[in-house]
């Protein structure tokens, strides 16, 4: 590998471009390759980001020599697929969440990196940004033990848009993307395995094929608990706040801002602006991946690392699924 790293980038939407933004910040790196699904839109992200090749064919970036590593921003039913073809032309990979749709696909993705030895990540973002880092440390050092998380995530997704407000090409999923963050991160945070999963959903969207409002319970070995509640009907703030209930706190996480709840008084803003490099979670994701690669090592949020979340979301999906 030449002292650069040199990326390819698939999928030039509004998480792409998060990617890009962070990627700007970190030496070393170039982004030489962006595929797209259509060809217009992917040479202008391409321009505005200096990027020489453009393609619409993800096999094109792979048989490249001068591609190192890939980062996939597609479409969720794609990713298990795709990182596969990323590790068999011999390409780093990190796929943005979720690692795959199906339980089976997970493993085969897994199964393929302990062959390969490459690196391969999955973007669980919320195990980098400040606020949950902070929240980390202080359970490491024995400040601080969760005892319940409450989450909620909503969004306003009534029609099928992205992060951007633009159309989208296939749809979201409540349980396979936005609830693998809180599912991974729950264990992550408590450091014990989910031993209890429970969840509900609503009606069916006609057209969309999903349920659009879902709620799931977790219990972890630590004997720690969490209430995730879902929607992509709701009118309000958006995004997915964090409560985290312990013995001797209460922080509410808002993606990379971190507040303290107090009974008495208002809450008080927590300064994370100096537990990592960068406020960016995306950018700190990035920036481990790249590390991995130049140390030869099991980057955080490895595909191996996460595989237990997908296998907690396999059990979810098939008691929705004996329910009806």
């Amino acid at each position: 590998m030449s002292k650069t790293i040199r990326v390819a980038l698939a999928g030039a939407g509004a998480f792409g471009i998060k990617h890009l933004d962070g990627i700007k910040n970190i030496d070393g790196v170039e982004v030489v390759s962006l595929v797209g699904r259509r060809l217009e839109p992917t040479k202008e992200v391409a321009d505005r980001y200096g990027i020489g090749h453009v393609t619409t064919d993800l096999n094109e970036s792979l048989a490249r020599d001068d591609v190192d590593a890939v980062i996939l921003c597609t479409p969720t039913q794609l990713h298990a697929s795709q990182a596969i073809a990323c590790m068999k032309a011999g390409k780093h990979v990190q796929v943005e969440i979720p690692l795959a749709d199906s339980l089976q696909e997970a493993e085969e993705v897994v199964a393929l990196q302990k062959e390969t030895g490459l690196v391969a990540m999955c973007g669980h973002t919320r195990r980098f940004n400040p606020s949950h880092q902070y929240v980390n440390k202080k359970i490491k050092a024995g400040e601080f033990n969760i005892q319940q998380m409450d989450v909620q995530t909503y969004f306003f997704r009534r029609t099928n848009m992205n992060a951007a407000g633009q159309p989208r090409s296939w749809t979201d999923h409540l349980l396979w993307h936005h609830a693998a963050h809180t599912v991974d991160l729950f264990a992550y945070q408590t450091g014990g395995d989910i031993v209890q999963a429970n969840a509900i959903q609503g009606p069916i969207h006609p057209d969309l094929g999903i349920a659009m409002d879902m709620s799931i319970q977790l219990k972890s070995s630590t004997g720690a608990i969490c209430t995730l509640s879902l929607s992509f009907n709701n009118d309000g703030p958006l995004g997915t706040f964090f409560r985290y209930i312990g013995d001797t706190a209460t922080y509410i996480a808002r993606y990379d801002d971190l507040v303290q709840s107090h009974s008495k008084g208002p809450e008080e803003a927590v300064d994370v602006s100096k537990v990592d490099v960068s406020m960016n979670g995306i950018e700190l994701q990035d920036r481990e991946f790249f590390a991995a690669i130049r140390e030869g090592r099991e980057p955080n949020s490895s595909v191996a690392q996460v595989l237990p979340c997908y296998r907690v979301l396999h059990q979810l999906e098939q008691q929705l699924n004996a329910a009806g």
